[in-house]
């Protein structure tokens, strides 16, 4: 079994990886494309994103916990894995001619005709990739020097060809690459985990069909809710529109990634806990994890609330401010989803409570729904905003109720006041810096000193366990290598 402590120092890297990348290449794209042609580009990978989640159905997620559980039985593996790819393969093929029936019948899909067909992509490369697979398997150094080295390369690709505002395509076409081109490498690397030999007649599809067909409902009721809001801006409003508001939530992803990476490295093993019947152990992770995501989040959040100006200067400049707004009310999502996803992807799901995640995010998709009809056309991106912070907190009430009697065993050991009060502390002197008429990235690396140095200082004075916890390991970490 893989060492956990190393899944989740790749998973950092990666992290830190998915951030530096758009952190690096937006402020460029950005100033390049100008809202307008970064709105296109979202537009159409949200409209794409659709028709990609009905050609996966729920294998992305469902195919993690399936094969986890068969892991160490090569025979069983294979056939899980064969099974799902034909599945994978008949919806795929049925999502194509879909996504071409509308593209030959819908004036804004067939207007940016070659946009669409790049971004359309994503499709056959989730096919191949199968990196459920991998994630099953716990992967995790593969998959991030292998993810790291294709976002490297598409750095230098966006520098290199995107030079003007008429190269938004190209653009497009890159953050294909930097997501999908690792997917050819998943499907050559393969064969050390799976045979290839196929046997139709000992394949049993219908096995997976309820399951996948519950996690593709959860998909597409997540899809609708965090993908909605761009397509509606979209119709109803214009390209600039969108992009501000892509904007805004680009920040607010990036943040997410950090905050949900220890939940990407144990949703298999609390799988595998939950096959081998190991409750204690089961909890004990999962209160880590809870304790883990209230630490950051919390932090991030209230940061970002406060700097969001500045961070939307410095990662797409002046022609931005109207992203400012929409930035600061989402921010609190980060600590919703965060939350959402340890209730409904790290327990709920490998408990087999599907069904309860679903009803959740179907709440969270109507409320989404009928607020972005409401509110867009009067405040456009700003009523995005409001809809998506009201939708995503119904989503945390509802899997909050459903998993009261687990959460008794988590609360209690969670230091809300310490956290909490560190978090505000920080805050309070990191305002110093607004007080001062810095460059937004003076700015936001001055105060990002102060706010986390202090945090963490509040958190060791105060003695908070994971805190402690965390230190302690660092330190015995580092007297090892000393004595080496």
């Amino acid at each position: 079994m893989k060492n956990l402590k190393v899944n989740f120092f790749m998973n950092i890297l990666l992290t830190l990886s998915s951030i530096i990348f758009p952190l690096i290449t937006f402020p460029y794209i950005s100033r390049i494309l100008l809202a307008d042609g970064v709105g296109k580009v979202s537009f159409a990978t949200s409209i794409v994103t659709y028709f990609a989640i009905f050609a996966q159905l729920g294998i992305p997620t469902y195919g993690i916990r399936a094969c986890a559980k068969v892991r160490d039985n090569k025979q069983l593996l294979t056939k899980t894995v064969h099974e799902l790819v034909i599945i994978n393969l008949i919806m795929s093929v049925l999502s194509y001619f879909v996504f071409l029936y509308f593209y030959f019948n819908i004036d804004r899909i067939n207007n940016e005709g070659l946009l669409f067909l790049i971004i359309s992509s994503t499709i056959f490369f989730n096919l191949i990739g199968m990196e459920w697979l991998y994630k099953s398997l716990e992967q995790y150094t593969y998959i991030t020097i292998r993810s790291v080295i294709f976002k490297f390369i598409a750095i230098l690709l966006m520098l290199i060809f995107v030079k003007d505002i008429d190269d938004y395509i190209i653009y497009g076409a890159i953050t294909i690459f930097a997501s999908s081109a690792s997917n050819i490498l998943n499907f050559i690397n393969v064969r050390k985990y799976i045979d290839f030999k196929f046997n139709v007649r000992e394949y049993d599809l219908k096995k997976h069909i309820k399951p996948v067909l519950i996690f593709f409902a959860l998909s597409c009721a997540t899809t609708v809710y965090t993908n909605l809001d761009n397509v509606i801006l979209g119709f109803l409003t214009d390209n600039a529109t969108v992009g501000y508001y892509n904007t805004a939530v680009k920040i607010k992803s990036l943040l997410l990634s950090i905050v949900t990476s220890l939940g990407v490295v144990l949703l298999p093993r609390l799988s595998y806990y939950v096959e081998k019947k190991r409750e204690d152990d089961f909890i004990h992770l999962t209160k880590k994890s809870f304790n883990f995501i209230l630490l950051t989040s919390l932090a991030l959040t209230i940061y970002f609330i406060i700097y969001a100006k500045e961070g939307i200067y410095l990662l797409a400049g002046e022609n931005f401010i109207p992203s400012i707004l929409a930035m600061k009310i989402i921010m609190p999502t980060v600590i919703f989803i965060g939350l959402t996803n340890l209730f409904g992807i790290q327990i709920l799901v490998p408990l087999g409570k599907e069904r309860v995640v679903l009803f959740s995010v179907i709440v969270g998709a109507v409320i989404n729904l009928i607020l972005n009809f409401i509110l867009i056309p009067i405040y456009a991106h700003i009523g995005a905003a409001i809809s998506n912070l009201i939708a995503e907190l119904f989503v945390l009430l509802v899997q909050s109720y459903y998993l009261k009697d687990i959460l008794k065993k988590i609360l209690p050991n969670i230091k809300f006041f310490i956290i909490v009060i560190s978090a505000i502390f920080a805050a309070f002197i990191s305002f110093i810096i607004k007080l001062y008429s810095f460059s937004a990235f003076l700015s936001l690396m001055l105060s990002s000193i102060l706010f986390f140095i202090t945090y963490i200082l509040m958190l060791k004075v105060f003695k908070e366990d994971l805190y402690i916890e965390i230190e302690s390991q660092l330190m015995m970490i580092l007297k090892k290598k000393i004595k080496k």
